[in-house]
């Protein structure tokens, strides 16, 4: 018989300490590689970027680059010593990231965007500085800028950690001259949006998202009535965590993004009843948290209600945030197919 616990009872509390151990690639990419990733042979910008990034993270262990780069440059411009990964969805971004991760010396740390922010949140912003100073690596995953206040954040972060001679590789969905398009006046905050774009030399990647290629549609969802016997049935030795959607969005707003991680800590299966869209764009962009970590864990999913399609309004998926959505909706359908049909979500 599974064992059933229900999202809606915890609230998790987590140090400052916990939140710095958790920066490392997730479950998911905890064995990726270079040789790991297979890239389209219809697109050579992924072959492209696969080289780029072996001879990154070689140039860190001759010990290229960095403060020693900058000092003794030819050009009087500073160098752009990081790498920032730009494409859509599912192409790969996170693995070669994460590959990049554990080749590369360290000390070094591996978050998303949304981790970072979290951890200013924390420790301060000069504790963070403090302490990502003594990296040597910091890779930052699904950089986006949402609100001006991360614009400014973000930009005194990079640059300081720049001039420290830290490297940086980020991935992101959009051109780093681009970040805050259509969120919020991108244009009054163009010095900090550029200080940003001056750190990175841009790498893309093309392609079509992985989970998709050669697969149907998301998978239709479950009666409401059968949902817990088939979970059951199908996992029946697995911890599922059951939760009514409408009860658990509510409890989302009662617990901090930095902690979604440890939200899912011992869960193996999500099952959600009577999942329905989403309208609220806070509760929205809260929810697209939860997918990224319930992704990370390759949790899978077994639902009743609206199929994940559909659980972003029309306007949503249009709107400034659209990557964000279009993301969460692609990584949520994936763990349905692996909960419903047995589909791997990798």
């Amino acid at each position: 018989m599974p064992t059933i616990e229900h999202l809606t009872e915890r609230t998790p509390h987590v140090s400052p300490e916990d939140l710095l151990d958790g920066f490392e690639p997730s479950y998911r990419f905890g064995d990726v590689s270079f040789d790991s990733y297979i890239p389209d042979p219809n697109q050579p910008s992924q072959t492209i970027a696969v080289t780029k990034l072996r001879e990154f993270a070689e140039s860190m262990t001759a010990g290229g680059g960095g403060f020693l780069g900058k000092l003794f440059g030819k050009s009087k411009k500073p160098a752009k010593t990081g790498l920032y990964l730009d494409g859509g969805f599912g192409v790969g971004k996170t693995h070669l990231l994460a590959s990049l991760w554990h080749s590369a010396p360290g000390p070094k740390a591996f978050g998303t965007f949304v981790e970072y922010t979290n951890l200013v949140g924390a420790l301060s912003f000069r504790k963070t500085v403090d302490v990502l100073k003594g990296y040597r690596l910091v890779c930052i995953d699904e950089f986006e800028l949402d609100d001006p206040g991360d614009t400014v954040l973000m930009s005194r972060l990079m640059r300081e950690l720049s001039d420290a001679g830290v490297r940086l590789v980020a991935t992101s969905n959009t051109l780093p001259g681009a970040l805050g398009d259509g969120r919020f006046a991108a244009a009054d905050f163009k010095r900090e949006i550029q200080v940003l774009a001056d750190q990175f030399e841009v790498v893309r990647v093309d392609g079509e998202d992985y989970r998709h290629r050669g697969l149907p549609e998301a998978p239709a969802t479950l009666d409401d009535d059968a949902l817990e016997a088939f979970a059951a049935e199908r996992f029946g030795d697995k911890t599922l965590a059951v939760d009514d959607f409408a009860e658990l969005t509510e409890h989302l707003q009662r617990v901090h993004p930095s902690r979604y991680r440890q939200l899912m800590d011992g869960i193996d299966v999500l099952v959600l009843h009577n999942v329905s869209t989403i309208t609220e764009q806070s509760l929205a962009l809260r929810f697209v948290v939860l997918a990224d970590r319930l992704y990370d864990r390759d949790v899978p999913i077994v639902a009743s209600g609206v199929s994940f399609s559909e659980l972003f309004t029309p306007e949503m998926m249009a709107g400034g945030y659209m990557k964000k959505y279009f993301r969460a909706v692609s990584r949520l359908t994936a763990l349905a197919r692996n909960g419903q049909v047995a589909e791997s979500a990798a």
